[in-house]
């Protein structure tokens, strides 16, 4: 069974995860997970989430993946009971101490070795399945043949994880220290700044003669900051290799990326399932909402000659607004989200069969039943006129010009 894994980085991301077809969706607390500026769940937020998830057959995999120091204990063990209590998925852990603490205090407990814990190697996959965990998930570092190795010597009953979309780092699969010396914030315990996103400039004195190239633009250079992973052409390689969970970075992401890239691999996935060929539309999709140019990364053997990325990201459209209330008698209620004016053409991002069709603006009333010819106010509450069948929870974009 193949599962897409979409990032929530709030609720109202996890929402719209579930909505536009993620099969499990990982989430953190307050405390103990990489994205520590991501808004993340308490507790309350915590409980009600699994519970949605389990009413809609979904799961919720919570990260416990820090590098941890010994004060990063404290509470640790209380709080893994009650993820326990709520009965979350899993956690996901690359820290051997912990998944020490876990076996020990909630032996039930499902564990995801989380791509924190570096498994580039058939033998170190097999230490971690023999300590009792459900599922390895693969640094990013690995190609296809690697992959059908390790799934070939594990145990048949470990599930295998790899990332397929969204941004990379230049260092093993996370394990940076740039923003621990740059600003004393800890990436490896959830307070990464980006600082591969900086502008740089490089000289190697130690090598006189040598020449690197590297891209550069009117901004500067920027040899630390990778192009972004798209693999949604390739799933059928990545489940020929034996990996089951298709993983979408992404919490710090906004919900109209979530939206559009779970969108974009759920059609690919139910195409695969259903022995379609692969729609090209979808490789359209994915440049819709921001990123930077596309790259397989490591997958297929050597490296990308081009895996060096400008700093600015780029998409062909804008997230306009999303439908409150399901359309009727031709008449839609819309939050604004950017600005939009009367003769505008919209696209529709949906889950079900209005995906991709438009809708021209040609009347549209505020809530108090007046004309307006300019969208311009923020998160204001919009009736537009259209005969689509358009559903709570899809969202109206626009081409960038």
């Amino acid at each position: 069974m193949l599962e897409l894994l979409s990032p929530a980085g709030n609720k109202e991301k996890l929402l719209v995860a579930f909505n536009y077809g993620a099969d499990a969706c990982y989430l953190a607390g307050k405390k103990f997970g990489l994205r520590a500026f991501s808004d993340n769940f308490d507790q309350v937020e915590m409980k009600e989430s699994v519970e949605l998830a389990h009413k809609l057959n979904k799961k919720i995999y919570v990260t416990i993946n820090i590098v941890a120091h010994n004060d990063d204990f404290d509470g640790l063990e209380e709080y893994l009971k009650y993820l326990e209590e709520i009965k979350v998925d899993a956690i996901i852990v690359s820290d051997l101490g912990i998944i020490s603490l876990a076996r020990k205090v909630v032996p039930n407990l499902s564990i995801h070795v989380s791509t924190q814990a570096n498994i580039t190697n058939k033998y170190s996959a097999k230490f971690y399945s023999d300590l009792g965990v459900k599922r390895l998930i693969l640094a990013r570092e690995l190609s296809i043949n690697e992959i059908k190795e390790i799934r070939n010597y594990i145990p048949k009953d470990i599930e295998l994880e790899c990332f397929v979309h969204g941004a990379m780092c230049i260092s093993y699969s996370g394990r940076c220290l740039l923003s621990n010396y740059l600003s004393g914030r800890d990436s490896n315990r959830g307070a990464c700044i980006q600082a591969c996103r900086f502008e740089y400039s490089i000289c190697d004195k130690s090598r006189s003669g040598d020449h690197y190239d590297i891209q550069e633009d009117e901004r500067g250079t920027y040899i630390l900051n990778s192009k972004d992973l798209c693999m949604i052409n390739h799933l059928n390689d990545l489940i020929d290799a034996g990996v089951t969970s298709f993983k979408i970075e992404g919490r710090m992401k906004s919900p109209y990326y979530v939206a559009t890239i779970t969108n974009a691999y759920r059609r690919a996935i139910d195409d695969l399932a259903l022995g379609n060929p692969f729609n090209d539309v979808l490789l359209d999709e994915v440049n819709k909402t921001s990123h930077r140019r596309y790259t397989t990364g490591f997958y297929f053997g050597a490296n990308d000659k081009e895996y060096i990325e400008s700093s600015m990201p780029i998409q062909s459209f804008e997230f306009i607004a999303i439908v409150k209330e399901d359309s009727k008698n031709g008449k839609v209620l819309i939050e604004q989200r950017n600005r939009f004016k009367i003769g505008d053409e919209l696209e529709v991002l949906s889950p079900n069969d209005t995906f991709n069709k438009t809708i021209l603006i040609k009347k549209m009333n505020d809530t108090d039943g007046n004309e307006i010819s300019d969208a311009s106010l923020v998160q204001q509450l919009i009736y537009i006129q259209s005969d689509l069948n358009l559903k709570k929870g899809d969202i109206l974009r626009k081409k960038i010009n």
